[in-house]
């Protein structure tokens, strides 16, 4: 009987070959692109299974899964990215959980992330910008979360205008609902082009596409993702 860490490593395992089958078909390197695991719903013991694979970058879709995921946990340092829609009165401790905020999608939550960190006394805090993402909705779905793509440039030059306390260090998308890889592809080309648009008018790096779950990662990376969030192609089915 094939026992959970076993069934981690060999789904991770598979994932990263995928990443660099798609990484090679792209002219890219596998390098380029993070691979990380996505928990919701999911126990402490197939997150440790994950780290003990090699794992540590962990994204979570809301903050009170992770505030009780960290405290009862027991295992070693691991990022963790809020990858979920917030809600600007749990800014604070979102702050306090994760390592970046991928899911910024208005100035109302920016503002409210500046100026807490602006505030804080924890001087750690000012040593550098607090990294975040801003969420794009390319698809244009209304069960999607994400600034659309006309008001995107606005709100990336508002955060770097008047959010020194925090840093945009790239969007991030949920690719459609759909079959239909062409389609897939175009919405993850968009992002990548709404990237390039705004380095070029607002003098700004970038880094970093997040786009690509379970079923369509591949496809993003041959768009460009540097990061491609993934849950049940490596944890299997969700435990809710």
């Amino acid at each position: 009987m094939v026992n959970l860490q076993d069934e981690i490593k060999r789904n991770i395992d598979r994932v990263r070959e995928n990443i660099e089958l798609a990484a090679t078909r792209s002219g890219r390197s596998a390098g380029e692109i993070c691979l990380m695991g996505v928990t919701k719903f999911q126990p402490l013991d197939a997150i440790y299974a994950a780290l003990s694979c090699g794992l540590s970058f962990f994204g979570e879709n809301r903050v009170q899964e992770r505030d009780e995921k960290k405290s009862k946990w027991d295992g070693p340092d691991a990022t963790w990215h809020m990858i979920g829609h917030l809600q600007r009165n749990k800014a604070r401790r979102a702050l306090e959980l994760f390592d970046c905020i991928q899911s910024v999608d208005n100035f109302e939550l920016a503002s409210a992330l500046e100026r807490i960190i602006a505030t804080n006394e924890d001087g750690e805090r000012h040593l550098s910008p607090y990294p975040i993402m801003a969420e794009v909705n390319v698809s244009g779905e209304e069960s999607k979360q994400g600034v659309s793509p006309e008001k995107c440039f606005a709100l990336i030059e508002d955060i770097a205008v008047k959010c020194p306390h925090i840093e945009i260090k790239g969007l991030m998308t949920i690719g459609p609902i759909s079959s239909d890889e062409r389609m897939i592809g175009e919405s993850f080309a968009t992002l990548r082009g709404i990237r390039d648009d705004a380095r070029g008018r607002f003098g700004l790096a970038l880094p970093h596409l997040s786009m690509g779950m379970s079923g369509d990662y591949a496809i993003a990376i041959e768009e460009g993702s540097t990061i491609v969030r993934i849950g049940g192609a490596l944890f299997g089915a969700r435990d809710r």
